[in-house]
């Protein structure tokens, strides 16, 4: 006889298994067009090899709809935006 939580956990099981799925690295062309959706410049936004998950946002003091519009486009690609605002940009 099957237990009656057998659905439930093979369920939950699944849901976690989507979760865990590795994050793929994007281009540097992805990663710029977001950028320029979201209003930041060509290059502020990075992915790192070893942190797949992780997008770094280069931008000091970004505006409530940059900081959203980057938000969204992380979730919807699985990945967690870091916000990396103490960048001091030096002209050369």
């Amino acid at each position: 006889m099957k237990s009656a939580r057998a659905v439930p956990i093979g369920v939950c099981g699944l849901a976690l298994f989507a979760c865990a799925t590795p994050a793929r690295m994007h281009s540097e062309s992805e990663l710029n067009v977001a950028a320029e959706k979201c209003g930041l410049a060509l290059g502020q936004l990075a992915q790192d090899e070893e942190e797949k998950r992780l997008l770094f946002i280069m931008e000091t003091n970004p505006t409530a709809a940059k900081q959203v519009c980057v938000k969204q486009w992380a979730k919807r690609n699985g990945l967690k935006p870091v916000f990396i605002d103490a960048v001091q940009w030096v002209d050369q």
